[in-house]
């Protein structure tokens, strides 16, 4: 296994503030203990061929892999012109992850807009994975779709956040250029058992995000529900240091290695800043090395 990191705790200096650049961002990132730098579609400010060499030079220097391209496609637009538009951003998207060097690109089924049924949802998002899948496979990218809970600048959580809708959209999808990119945490905050999801997917996991959620004290699973419809994160709820949340990680990496995973891990870290994603890498590097045993 190989270990990322993911600049979560970064997102808004990146993306919505731009007080942050991605070149800042790697060199921060130069003495993490990681041997790649997880990208976010996002923190791009050009998909220009010349901007995106500096973007792979930026990384190479650091001898940095970017093995993985996260971004979250929306596929549940009710609009059929839009949804068009969205799987067509992907694939651009998966042009960047292959001009980076990179074998992973994530896709979402999209945000839980209450007035699209379940069942017409479900179809639009086999439709337009299937359709993005057709071009990945001429590129050598896998298509890893997450188990996730929210996009930090959408208004609805996932459309497949619970695993009845995430399982049934992966049942319908069978291709060597797909597999599912597994965040232990969202099963929590989908109020489920992440290792019982685990044990459902562990042979099709092709990617995982590495993260310790936590609800701030004195707050439940069912006021997330309550407040969770709007633009960002809920304020109840943060990013911790990893190993130091409800995740069983010795067991979670004990199912992982029986089924065979051998890939990349990135650290989708806590809201402390650097230090933080370290001793995140200091407790994870261990686990995929294979030195620390289960609890």
């Amino acid at each position: 296994m190989k270990l990322a990191a993911f600049p979560k705790c970064y997102m808004d200096e990146l993306v919505r503030d731009r007080t942050m650049t991605l070149f800042q961002w790697v060199e921060m990132a130069a003495n993490l203990p990681v041997d790649g730098l997880e990208l976010y579609d996002g923190t791009l400010t050009s998909h220009d061929d010349a901007y995106l060499e500096k973007v792979r030079e930026a990384h190479a220097r650091h001898k940095f892999e970017i093995p993985m391209l996260c971004c979250s496609s929306d596929f549940t637009k009710p609009d059929a012109e839009d949804r068009r538009k969205e799987v067509e951003h992907q694939k651009r998207l998966v042009d960047i992850t292959a001009r980076l060097g990179g074998k992973f690109c994530r896709v979402l089924s999209g945000q839980r807009r209450p007035a699209v049924p379940r069942d017409q949802g479900v179809r639009w998002v086999v439709e337009c994975i299937q359709e993005s899948l057709e071009y990945s496979a001429t590129k050598g990218v896998v298509l890893a779709m997450e188990n996730h809970y929210k996009d930090n600048f959408w208004t609805y959580p996932e459309f497949a956040q619970k695993q009845e809708i995430f399982l049934e959209i992966i049942s319908r999808i069978d291709s060597p250029w797909f597999g599912v990119q597994f965040d232990p945490s969202n099963a929590i905050l989908a109020g489920e058992d992440p290792l019982d999801l685990l044990e459902k997917v562990k042979h099709r996991v092709v990617t995982m995000h590495a993260s310790d959620r936590h609800l701030k004290p004195g707050h439940t699973i069912e006021e997330l529900r309550a407040v969770e419809d709007a633009v960002g994160y809920a304020a109840i709820l943060t990013h911790g240091e990893v190993g130091k949340g409800m995740n069983d990680y010795p067991k979670i990496f004990r199912l992982l290695r029986e089924a065979g995973f051998d890939g990349w891990v990135s650290i989708e870290d806590g809201l402390s800043g650097i230090e933080e994603i370290r001793a995140s890498a200091n407790f994870l590097r261990p686990l995929i090395d294979g030195k620390r045993k289960d609890k």
